[in-house]
C-alpha cells in the first residue's frame, strides 16, 4: 500500500473493511476485530490513526510489540488460525501498521470464548441465530463480491446442463441459474464461480493448483526443477492435475 492508498482510505472513513484504531494494548479486541473480517469479506486494520482517519503514529516499539501482539492473537486466539499479513508504513507524523485479514476458507471464525465475530458496516456485532450461522456454513452458496451473470461461461453451462438433463438448455436465464443455486443477488455463488466462471481465479485467486517439479522422488523445498500455476474451473483444474500424474508415471 503506498501513502496516498492510504491517506485515500483515512479520507473515506471506516467501512465494513476498513478498521481504525489509534492503538492496542489488549489481544481481545483485535481479536474480535479479526474474526469479524475474516467471517465476512476480509478487511484491513490500520493502527496508528483515529476513528476520524487522524493520524497519531507509533513508535518503534510499538511496532515490535503489536506484531507480537498480533501473531499470539492470530495463532492462538482465532479459531481456527489465519494468516494476517502486516504492513509498516512511514508518514510525517509517525509509523502506521496496516494488518490485512484475507476472507476466510474455513468459516465460521470464533475468538478463545466461542463467539461468531462478523461485520456490520463499520461497526461488528456477534452472530446469534441458528440461521445466520447455517449460511455462514454453507460457504458454496455465498454470492462472490463483484461477479455478474456474465462471469459464467454459458458454453460450459449449457453442455453441463444438456448432459446432466439429457436435453437442450432452451433459455438461459438468471432465474434458472437462482434455482441452481449458482446465481444470488445477481453475483455468482462460489459453486457457481467454480463449476462455470470465465476466469475464477479472478475473483478467488486462491484456488489454484500449484505444480512443482523436483528433482527425483524426493521432495526438496528449498531446490525443484520448475513450478507453474494451473488455473481454470475445476473440471480445468482436475484434468490438468490427471495429466500432470499420467505424464509422471509415463517419464
Amino acid at each position: 500500500m503506498t501513502l496516498i492508498e492510504l491517506q485515500q482510505i483515512l479520507a473515506r472513513g471506516e467501512d465494513s473493511q476498513h478498521q481504525f484504531k489509534q492503538n492496542i494494548t489488549h489481544s481481545n479486541s483485535l481479536t474480535a476485530e479479526m474474526v469479524a473480517m475474516a467471517n465476512t469479506q476480509g478487511g484491513k486494520i490500520i493502527i496508528g490513526a483515529d476513528d476520524n482517519g487522524e493520524i497519531n503514529g507509533l513508535s518503534s516499539e510499538d511496532i515490535r510489540r503489536l506484531n507480537q501482539l498480533l501473531s499470539n492473537a492470530a495463532s492462538d486466539s482465532v479459531k481456527p488460525p489465519i494468516n494476517p499479513l502486516t504492513e509498516n508504513i512511514q508518514t510525517d507524523k509517525g509509523l502506521l501498521i496496516v494488518i490485512s485479514v484475507p476472507e476466510g476458507l474455513n468459516k465460521p471464525y470464533t475468538d478463545n470464548s466461542g463467539i461468531i465475530w462478523v461485520k456490520s458496516g463499520a461497526d461488528k456485532r456477534r452472530v446469534t441465530s441458528r440461521e445466520e450461522m447455517q449460511r455462514m456454513f454453507h460457504a458454496d452458496e455465498v454470492p462472490v463480491l463483484d461477479t455478474s451473470p456474465d462471469d459464467l461461461n454459458q458454453q460450459t453451462f449449457q453442455a453441463y446442463y444438456k448432459k446432466r438433463y439429457r436435453e437442450e438448455l432452451s433459455e438461459f436465464s438468471p432465474r434458472l441459474l437462482q434455482n441452481l443455486r449458482l446465481l444470488k443477488d445477481n453475483q455468482l455463488t462460489l459453486t457457481g464461480l467454480l463449476l462455470f466462471g470465465k476466469n475464477p481465479q479472478r475473483f478467488k485467486p486462491v484456488f489454484v493448483v500449484k505444480a512443482i517439479v523436483f528433482p527425483g522422488n524426493d521432495v526438496d523445498i528449498s531446490h525443484y526443477l520448475d513450478s507453474e500455476d494451473i488455473e481454470g474451473d475445476l473440471a480445468q483444474l482436475l484434468c490438468s492435475v490427471i495429466y500432470i500424474i499420467f505424464k509422471k508415471d509415463k517419464v
